[in-house]
């Protein structure tokens, strides 16, 4: 595969200069998981390499995704009516989605424990992290489906977004704070959703069909919790950080425009998928939920990595991304109906999105590795002999 150098000289220059700088403030983070996860280092071998940790947490999403996929690929099976998911899948979700959460934390701390801290490090983890939440979302989603108890495929597509926004919320602040306000809904999450799975191992999924209360269901209470964390957690506090900064002078960016810059392309993203979603002749969506949700969730994570990279080189982010060229070319051709096979044209399109994601990921890794000279999976140099 060849490849293309994604990263600039000034971000290049930048990334020497880049201290990494951030606060949690989550009392479950800093009381229960942080004395957790530091026990948890302590076992880990030295010459384990912190990148090896964080791709291999990443690897567990994914596979709980491919596994979900296998025997729940339209979201239907927690249903009445249908075939459930085994209930050993939970178990093993449960578990897997704990691990990837625990090696998401101690990452850094192996890192740091083994004095092999760089920039790459930061921005392979928070990558990574971009593109799980699709993984994390579709996985969830099969505990409830899509039937008559459980939430919509339209519904959980645009919960979907809402998780993407408060994901680059984040990342958005420290391009404008020089400061990773990391997010307290994401350790509570983790935990709840890793208990969740392994409640309906035992319970079974039929649990989730009574209503809690009246008419309000546990679907309702899974909508509530996302909607409710982003609009009263996450977004107020990563305006009340970039406010602070910018009563404080503090602020990197002294106009309007290029403090929301970085939100263009995202909201671009959500507008072209959304239009496919409304205008789409065969209903995409509903033919096709798993593929739409992958593919939206590897486009946002394509153009947060971008963020992310001139956040950290301290550069200014770039106004579109060009992904969004190809992928409005593709909508016209589905919503005016130019291109019969719907589903061979998102089958096509998401392949192509993930494998021009990969290629950037890898391109940018390399990069900053033959800059940093080390390799991105080892402690070790490169030999110069």
């Amino acid at each position: 595969m060849a490849l293309y150098e994604y990263v600039t000289r000034d971000q290049l220059s930048g990334f020497d200069k880049y201290k990494y700088s951030a606060v949690d403030s989550n009392p479950l983070s800093v009381y229960v998981m942080h004395p957790f996860w530091n026990s948890v280092v302590k076992v880990m071998p030295r010459w384990l390499a912190p990148n090896l940790i964080t791709f291999t947490g990443f690897m567990f999403l994914v596979f709980n995704f491919l596994m979900l996929s296998f025997y729940d690929y339209h979201f239907d099976a927690s249903a009445e009516g249908y075939t459930h998911v085994p209930s050993w899948v939970w178990v093993a979700a449960g578990l897997f989605n704990f691990l990837a959460y625990t090696l998401d934390g101690v990452d850094g701390k192996q890192a740091r424990r083994t004095n092999s801290s760089t920039p790459l490090g930061e921005l392979f983890d928070h990558g990574l992290d971009s593109w799980a939440c699709v993984f994390f979302v579709a996985t969830v989603y099969s505990i409830f489906g899509r039937g008559p108890s459980g939430v919509g495929v339209a519904t959980l597509y645009y919960i979907l977004w809402v998780v993407l926004f408060s994901f680059i919320l984040s990342h958005w602040e420290k391009y404008n704070t020089g400061i990773l306000f990391l997010p307290w809904g994401y350790d509570i999450s983790q935990v709840t959703i890793s208990i969740v799975y392994i409640f309906t191992a035992m319970v079974g999924v039929e649990t989730w069909y009574e209503p809690i209360w009246w008419n309000f269901h546990y679907r309702d209470l899974f909508t509530f919790m996302i909607l409710g964390c982003s609009f009263t957690v996450t977004l107020p506090m990563s305006l009340y950080n970039v406010f602070k900064a910018s009563r404080n002078n503090t602020l990197k960016h002294s106009s309007m425009y290029e403090a929301f810059l970085p939100f263009l392309s995202p909201v671009l993203l959500c507008l072209l998928s959304s239009v496919w979603v409304i205008f789409s002749p065969s209903g995409i969506l509903q033919q096709q939920p798993r593929v739409f949700y992958l593919m939206v969730g590897t486009a946002f994570a394509n153009v947060t990595c971008k963020l992310i990279v001139c956040q950290m080189s301290n550069t200014r982010c770039q106004p579109l991304s060009w992904l969004l060229v190809p992928m409005a070319t593709v909508v016209l051709l589905a919503v005016t109906g130019l291109v019969a096979n719907e589903t061979l044209l998102i089958y096509v399109w998401t392949a192509i999105v993930i494998l021009t994601h990969i290629h950037y990921g890898v391109s940018v890794v390399k990069q900053l590795s033959d800059h940093f000279n080390i390799f991105a999976f080892s402690l070790m140099k490169p030999s110069t002999d």
